[in-house]
């Protein structure tokens, strides 16, 4: 193993090994509330004869569904304890060895409860840390702001402190990636997982992506009903008590231990992350947030929260700050490609540049003329002005659907790719600027406002902003969709509807000669679970209806989007 260790240090760019004598103590059982038995294994360097008045290191807490040893044992038990802690990997309720039946996100009383065991182990002292990524962020979430002081530190990465904005993106279901998860829990303690996984997102996902109804499509992915999955349908609403249960956002605020937020650009958890980071700061937490260019499974991505990670936990477990970057907010400015130092996120000193969606395929500052107010002469401006204005239309088929092409999704290999294949569709609008005459900065919020009218009320409005460089290349930067239905956004008496939406944030620089562009379809699918058309639920729609949509621009129906940006 000591080999192994220290070709992983290195190349996930950790600090220096203290040890690489670890021992490791396996299945210690741990009691809930309700009598079930949790195991952990609790990874510490081996003791130097002492005199007994030395302290035990920190002590650093996983709580996982992903398996106690393997993978996860090794980076969150045996790297970490070989860099000054003990840590403890815990496998949570009803997975790897670990009793009691798995409730996905449901980890607050189980959390707690082992808090409490560990504080009575003779060798636990001072208060506890806690790291992970996804998941294991959520575990951190659900103990943070009721473990009575317990905890020293919080490194959660790629996470949020609820899961429902992420499940239901935009009012939608986040099918890929919720079909890939429930992959994983199903196939990760069979015989031969790793087959089952690589025969799965090859075989499997890819019928279960286009099978109907959505409710059955669990068998084709696991082999067999999936209790938890089938469950999500039934309780679709944020306020419903099964999501009020797992939702620990507002409690953000009153966590008083120092939280580090790690996230990426295209990561399915980040809008939620800088929720949890802009409710921490507000509250004058002690926090810091550093957001990379990576997507959920980025290799970089997992270096990064460790490393990151470590020199937090060190900072206010053990007062060792040497390792650690003080500045508050870190990111990685896209099309610049290097890291900036930031105040504060959004920044100070940002400011909103609208760009309105014009006739022509145009993205401009301007905003539409009125008709009427120009002189009327044949084939003059008045001419000019209506065909500017008049509406896109193109029509959304749920029976062939607008593919995803790129951005957040659990597994996402190449989040950024090159949108013109998509972009050359029937069924997507592009909107583009003239070359931009100086670099423009987009750091903060990017915001879509667009007027549109539908042939049904259940549809879906899918924009994403690009970056078209000069060759002619067209790389996603950010996205978002949102779902209407037949009372939201209410109809104004044209038919029209305003869609109002965020889409996820960004930090990047377009630079002089590119130029903006923004991308309105119906739907991204599989990211997104196509929308039937019919307004059925669609755990049990089987009836798929095109709808045809116009997308609005002229003086009345000022459709844009609106980023935050320095200079422009």
């Amino acid at each position: 193993m000591t080999l192994l260790s220290e070709i992983a240090g290195r190349s996930l760019r950790l600090p220096r090994a203290q040890t690489r004598d670890v021992v490791v103590e396996r299945d210690l059982p741990a009691t809930m509330d309700d009598g079930v038995v949790l195991l952990a294994d609790r990874y510490i360097a081996r003791a130097e004869p002492s005199d007994g008045t030395d302290s035990p290191p920190p002590t650093v807490l996983i709580r996982t569904p992903y398996g106690r040893r393997g993978f996860f044992g090794f980076v969150y038990g045996r790297l970490l304890a070989e860099r000054g802690f003990q840590t403890v990997v815990q496998s949570v309720r009803g997975t790897f060895g670990s009793g009691g039946e798995f409730t996905p996100f449901d980890e607050r009383a189980d959390g707690l409860a082992t808090l409490r065991w560990l504080r009575d182990q003779p060798w636990c002292e001072g208060p506890v840390g806690m790291i992970g990524s996804s998941y294991m962020g959520l575990t951190q979430w659900a103990v943070a702001s009721a473990a009575d002081g317990s905890i020293g530190a919080l490194a959660p990465s790629i996470t949020a402190s609820q899961f429902h904005g992420q499940a239901y993106g935009g009012g939608s279901i986040s099918l890929d990636t919720a079909l890939s998860w429930m992959l994983i829990i199903a196939a990760q303690e069979r015989r031969l997982a790793p087959l089952r996984l690589i025969l799965g997102m090859r075989r499997s996902l890819p019928r279960a992506f286009d099978a109907l109804p959505l409710q059955e499509v669990d068998a084709l992915v696991a082999g067999e009903p999936v209790p938890f999955f089938r469950e999500w349908f039934d309780v679709t609403a944020p306020d419903d008590p099964y999501w009020t249960q797992r939702d620990f956002s507002a409690d953000v605020a009153g966590v008083t231990a120092p939280v580090q937020l790690i996230g990426g650009w295209q990561d399915i958890f980040l809008p939620w992350l800088i929720e949890d980071y802009v409710a921490l700061r507000r509250a004058g937490r002690t926090t810091q947030l550093v957001v990379g260019p990576w997507a959920h499974t980025s290799p970089g991505l997992l270096a990064a929260s460790t490393r990151e990670g470590i020199a937090w936990l060190r900072a206010h477990l053990a007062g060792d700050r040497r390792l650690l970057d003080e500045a508050p907010v870190r990111v990685w400015v896209g099309g610049e490609n290097a890291w900036r130092a930031l105040p504060d996120w959004p920044p100070p000193g940002v400011r909103p540049w609208r760009l309105h969606l014009r006739g022509g395929g145009r993205l401009a500052e301007a905003p539409p003329p009125d008709p009427t107010a120009v002189a009327v002469q044949p084939g003059g401006a008045a001419d000019a002005a209506a065909s500017d204005t008049a509406p896109d239309r193109f029509r959304y088929d749920p029976n062939d659907p607008t593919p995803a092409l790129g951005g957040p999704v659990l597994l996402a290999r190449e989040p950024v790719t090159d949108n013109r294949p998509l972009e050359a569709r029937a069924d997507v609008l592009t909107f583009t600027t003239a070359p931009l005459e100086h670099d423009v900065e987009a750091l903060g919020p990017v915001e879509a406002d667009l007027h549109v009218r539908t042939s049904s009320p259940y549809a879906d409005v899918f924009v994403r902003v690009c970056d078209v460089e000069p060759d002619g290349r067209s790389l996603n930067v950010c996205d978002a969709l949102i779902r209407l239905t037949a009372d939201a956004p209410p109809a104004a008496a044209d038919g029209s509807r305003r869609v109002s939406f965020q889409l996820w944030p960004t930090a990047h620089r377009f630079g002089a000669g590119h130029r903006v562009r923004v991308l309105v379809a119906g739907g991204a699918h599989p990211r997104y679970a196509r929308n039937a058309g019919t307004g059925e639920p669609p755990q049990t729609a089987t009836r798929l209806v095109a709808v045809d949509h116009e997308l609005l621009h002229d003086a009345a129906h000022p459709s844009a989007v609106v980023l935050s940006v320095r200079g422009g």
